[in-house]
């Protein structure tokens, strides 16, 4: 039937038993339960032109499928999520691999027996991996903050080198840090992989969407009890009422159009934002995207090569891989992070966790807290930082929690 779209001065604010805004993976799978399993009428209000969130892609005026807003490739041991994902698409297997550029030497990330061998030579690397295999065993992830916990001058040799090619500068460049700023917790999880698996992921369930994931939130978000409404923002059609007048009064209500709703609110929006930054806007990293067509099949060896000691982009994705299209042309896309200044040019991609900041989004948090029809859902709401499969299986479980008792078969 299509996605039901309309104009948000149109709309009757009274048909509708739910909102949810943001049409991505947290909106879009959290209409399609309340329309579908519960039976709601439900309105989704997109602040942008399209739905899908940032997993929107489209064809370039190459004809290559490129992802607008970064590059999404599924992955996950949620079978459920899985299972939920292929209702509305046809999918194809894919296995993401990642080369880092060492000086123009590819080498396989995450930093692997392959990869031993390349930076440190055959003899060299058989030593040291028969070295990691005794103290760890065989197929292992091995942070290195445990090989340097090691008594073993060679185990650390082997960490100092994947700090230094692998990850300090690529960090350095993702959120604009010194090294001194590094949380040493990020640090720690960074891996060493006992294993000759060169694939970024080991989840059970890999692959992409066939005809790429525009065309899978159409399906989505194709019923006829959801009513999509785009280029609306929530802060310039949600009258927010406040318990008091104090800055930190809670929400009383929301009124649209003038009129309280009462039903559930999914919002997956940033929440400093919905408050108009009344404490001050919550920080991120953005990203800004540089995209080349090029007259050849592939420009790199794999979908994504990551740049961890050179140039001032972090990453160049090749589409081709990804979508397993065939085309004498090919598109890549460099990948620039740096600080998310202002909404209006820029989409905020990626929270920065600290302490500070969780107690920053904490007070914009407990404004929303006594309205219990009020569902911050996401990455955005939430200020955290999840994959598409992990907001899947929260926007389910949220649909389990408001469908209830009055679910439908």
């Amino acid at each position: 039937m299509g996605v039901r779209y309309s104009a948000f001065k149109d709309i009757d604010i009274a048909e509708f038993d739910a909102v949810v805004v943001g049409s991505g993976f947290a909106g879009a799978v959290t209409a399609r339960e309340l329309a579908e399993r519960g039976g709601k009428k439900v309105l989704v209000i997109e602040k942008r032109s399209h739905i899908g969130g940032n997993m929107y892609d489209e064809l370039d005026d190459a004809g290559i499928l490129v992802h607008r807003y970064g590059p999404h490739i599924f992955h996950t041991n949620d079978k459920r999520a899985f299972d939920y994902v292929r209702r509305f698409t046809e999918w194809r297997d894919y296995q993401h691999e990642v080369l880092a550029d060492w000086y123009g030497t590819y080498m396989p990330v995450p930093f692997n027996k392959n990869s031993m061998e390349i930076a440190f030579g055959e003899e060299k690397a058989a030593h040291l991996i028969d070295k990691l295999i005794a103290t760890f065993g065989d197929e292992r992830k091995v942070p290195i903050i445990e090989l340097r916990e090691q008594d073993d001058p060679e185990l650390s040799e082997i960490a100092d080198f994947v700090y230094k090619n692998v990850f300090l500068y690529y960090t350095q460049k993702q959120w604009g840090l010194t090294p001194e700023e590094v949380d040493p917790s990020v640090t720690a999880r960074v891996p060493v992989f006992i294993s000759r698996d060169n694939r970024y992921f080991q989840d059970a369930y890999q692959g992409m969407p066939l005809h790429g994931y525009t065309p899978l939130f159409e399906n989505m978000l194709s019923h006829e009890g959801i009513v999509v409404c785009l280029d609306t923002e929530a802060e310039s059609v949600f009258d927010l009422e406040f318990a008091n007048g104090s800055e930190d009064s809670p929400l009383s209500g929301i009124l649209i159009k003038g009129r309280r709703f009462d039903g559930p609110i999914v919002y997956t929006g940033p929440l400093d934002e919905l408050f108009l930054s009344r404490f001050g806007r919550l920080p991120y990293r953005t990203l800004d995207f540089k995209y080349e067509t090029h007259d050849k099949k592939h420009v790199l060896p794999c979908g994504t090569v990551n740049f961890t000691v050179t140039e001032d982009y972090t990453r160049i994705t090749e589409f081709t891989y990804l979508t397993g299209q065939d085309s004498d042309k090919t598109t890549i896309m460099k990948e620039y992070s740096h600080a998310y200044e202002d909404p209006s040019t820029q989409i905020p991609y990626y929270a920065i966790i600290s302490d500070e900041n969780a107690a920053h989004y904490n007070r914009y948090r407990a404004l929303t807290e006594p309205l219990v029809n009020f569902h911050p859902l996401g990455r955005l709401a939430e200020y955290r930082y999840y994959n598409m499969d992990v907001i899947i299986g929260r926007a389910l479980a949220l649909a389990d929690e408001l469908v209830g008792e009055g679910a439908q078969a």
